[in-house]
């Protein structure tokens, strides 16, 4: 962005926006990445013109798609620790982390090839998930219901090493239950 100030989009531009990101989302998530734009345009109910407004590459709708996903974590984060005792907030955010991860390296990959860094472009949306993972982890350490020991290094290499296993064993529920038992199991003090 330059530095003058952006202006908000009219009701129906920022209508559109939104059914973009929430098509992009869907299909993406379903389908992969390399669904074509037109596809994705058509899907949302607008010209493929309108899309391109919104984000002039498939890579710029990427990259916006996988800067929501993570603030949405990053909202219901904040939700679960005001909702929810210490415990249930770190385990349920745990399990939320790893559900929305489906599709990320897929995301990454595709802007990497693209030349677009990921890291940097969702630096600031990881930041605040970091710092909101970083909270959790203590309360739920304070209540006695995680391993005094765990940092949030090992914290974030765990959830990146389940979010793996989940992509590899793919949607069978029980078996991804099976993973998320044994990781939390492990988590808890002896």
């Amino acid at each position: 962005m330059s530095g003058a100030q952006e202006r908000p989009l009219r009701a129906d531009a920022a209508r559109n926006r939104a059914k973009l990101l929430d098509v992009a989302t869907e299909v993406f998530a379903t389908r992969g990445v390399g669904v074509p734009t037109e596809e994705i345009a058509r899907a949302a109910g607008v010209g493929v013109g309108t899309l391109f407004r919104h984000f002039p590459t498939k890579e710029a709708l990427l990259e916006a798609v996988m800067v929501r996903r993570l603030e949405a974590i990053a909202v219901r984060t904040t939700q679960l620790a005001a909702e929810s005792e210490p415990a249930e907030a770190f385990f349920r955010c745990f399990r939320l982390v790893i559900d929305q991860s489906e599709g990320k390296n897929e995301f990454a990959r595709a802007l990497a090839a693209a030349g677009v860094d990921a890291h940097a472009a969702l630096q600031e949306s990881s930041e605040v998930i970091r710092a909101r993972l970083a909270g959790l982890l203590a309360g739920a350490q304070q209540a006695g219901a995680v391993r005094p020991e765990l940092g949030l290094p090992e914290l974030i290499a765990l959830m990146v090493g389940t979010g793996a296993a989940m992509e590899h064993l793919g949607a069978d529920p029980a078996a991804r239950q099976r993973i998320f038992d044994v990781v939390f199991d492990g988590l808890r003090p002896r």
